[in-house]
């Protein structure tokens, strides 16, 4: 690939481009020079993308900004164009109902029982005179929804009476719902659940409460958030080490930015390390997952060592499922390694516009396999029952793929260095662990559970582009972490980390008795406290 003529000058080889950087260095401030290196590293690289790998503008924006969609009838175009619909074929009739939700799916709702204004139970029909009235187990309903901002104020004007005499003052007592405190407990909670759970920054919503008239500043906003998550972070603690105990586990990483890091990074003279990344890990089991993320310099794979140091010695090494990068794989620690398959399919799709033939054939071939996974999960098979389904359908079906790829290499079909050839030796050089659901009870086929947790903290790197501060960075994990957790384990987050803030003292002293999925009766066992509602 040929440059064009205003670009030219600016194409460099290695020793080039160090030379370069060594003037940067002695010419502009530190933070100017990790400036131009990064853009000179980056445009560098680029070009090295479109030169080698036949970058297309398309490619280069799925790598930026994502695919909407990888699924084989999208990539890959049918073998034979379906038939036109007739002009009087009649559309599709909307199903009755459509996009409305039942009663039952407001599990947040605050339930108000009513009773009949003239009717008891026990009485005697008023219709038929004979028979005595019941109470029904399920209760009519008539559902009424409300809005208000995200924080709200009440603000109580108590009379002041003045003597006209000695000019002494009287006021009236706050009523008892105008609490004690200014802030009640929730506006932390909501605060956290806005920042790092719907990637609302603090800014932005001072500048919306500001709006609706109830200003709460940003410094006020941490202030009561790192408050929050002082109370409940024992409760994070007792997740890592119960994820320690899951038989399978799931790890990835994404890049992050934090100030105070990168700031330290830049003063060091000779940083062995230069990345910031924030680990996701799952740890699945048959009860209850749970999600937990560490913002830092470690890899994942360090990450997830620190973890699974709290595993119990009697219990046999966890099933881990990750990408093909070494730093997600722990060091001094035994996993049973499995690799993700959408990874190794991934590098087929990206491919699919020069090579449709061979990337159809694989496409469909993977297929296959995830329909049959797809089935043995609605069918309830236990992991041995699944085991012996993928080893009765999709092992041959995988042993053919196998052979058709070492072909391909083999008789010189594809060029190694392409793009396909790259994407055929990559699944060929982690075969093995991508086919670790054909010998291993309870194999996933992917990190698919683990890329989607991670997306929380693409959208709050989205938003609000970084952490200023490590600690800020730890507050944002731990939300992250029981948020996850809660969704996870289909559990209110709102509900559980006001019961967690509610109940400090009892999560500090008990932290096992207050995980997501028991935290009810943990609450029902412990003493009522009186919660300020000023």
């Amino acid at each position: 690939m040929k440059a064009s003529a205003r670009f030219t000058w600016l194409i460099m080889n290695q020793a080039e481009q160090s030379a370069f950087l060594e003037r940067m260095r002695s010419a502009v401030s530190a933070e100017d020079y990790a400036r131009i290196a990064a853009m000179t590293e980056g445009f560098v690289e680029l070009l090295r993308l479109f030169e080698e790998q036949g970058m297309s503008l398309a490619r280069l924006r799925k790598m930026a900004f994502g695919a909407p969609t990888e699924k084989t009838a999208t990539v890959c175009a049918p073998k034979e164009p379906a038939a036109a619909k007739p002009d009087c074929a009649k559309a599709k009739p909307r199903r009755k109902g459509h996009g409305r939700r039942g009663a039952k799916a407001y599990t947040g709702a605050r339930r108000i029982p009513v009773t009949h204004p003239t009717l008891k139970a026990g009485q005697v029909c008023s219709a038929c005179k004979k028979g005595k009235l019941r109470r029904q187990p399920k209760p009519a309903t008539a559902l009424h929804l409300t809005g208000q901002p995200p924080i709200a104020a009440t603000l109580h004007e108590m009379e002041v009476l003045r003597c006209s005499l000695c000019g002494k003052t009287f006021t009236a007592p706050p009523p008892p719902e105008a609490g004690t405190v200014k802030f009640d407990p929730s506006v932390g909670v909501t605060v956290g659940l806005l920042r790092y759970g719907a990637g609302m920054p603090f800014y932005r919503l001072e500048q919306w409460q500001q709006n609706l008239g109830v200003p709460l500043p940003a410094s006020t906003q941490w202030e009561l958030v790192d408050e929050t998550a002082r109370q409940i972070e024992p409760v994070l603690d007792q997740l890592a080490f119960e994820a320690a105990q899951a038989p399978t586990v799931f790890n990835d990483d994404t890049t992050m930015r934090v100030n105070q890091l990168r700031k330290e990074i830049q003063s060091e003279l000779d940083p062995q390390r230069t990345g910031i990344f924030t680990t996701g890990i799952v740890a699945e089991s048959a009860e209850h997952p749970i999600a937990l993320f560490f913002t830092g310099r470690q890899h994942a794979g360090e990450n997830l060592k620190e973890v699974l140091k709290q595993r119990a010695k009697e219990l046999p090494p966890p099933l881990q499922m990750c990408d093909g990068l070494s730093r997600n794989k722990p060091t001094e620690l035994d996993t049973i390694l499995a690799c993700c398959l959408a990874h190794g399919r991934r590098g087929f799709v990206d491919v699919a516009s020069r090579f449709p033939e061979e990337c159809q054939h694989v496409l469909e071939t993977l297929r296959l396999v995830y329909r049959c996974d797809a089935a043995a999960k609605e069918q309830g098979l236990t992991a041995h029952e699944r085991l012996v389904v993928h080893q009765k359908v999709s092992g041959p079906v995988m042993d053919q793929l196998k052979n058709w790829l070492e072909t391909q290499i083999k008789d010189k079909r594809v060029e190694p260095n392409s793009g396909l050839g790259q994407a055929i030796r990559f699944m060929l050089g982690h075969w093995a662990e991508m086919t670790r659901f054909l010998h291993q009870p309870g194999a996933p086929l992917d990190n698919n559970i683990c890329e989607r947790i991670l997306k929380m903290v693409i959208l709050h790197r989205k938003n609000s582009l970084s952490y200023k501060t490590a600690r800020g960075a730890k507050v944002g994990d731990l939300f992250m972490s029981l948020i996850q957790t809660c969704r996870l384990n289909r559990i209110n987050p709102f509900a559980y980390v006001m019961s967690l803030v509610r109940h400090a003292p009892e999560v500090k002293a008990d932290p096992k008795a207050w995980l997501p999925w028991n935290f009810h009766q943990a609450e029902a066992n412990a003493a009522p406290r009186h919660t300020d509602t000023g």
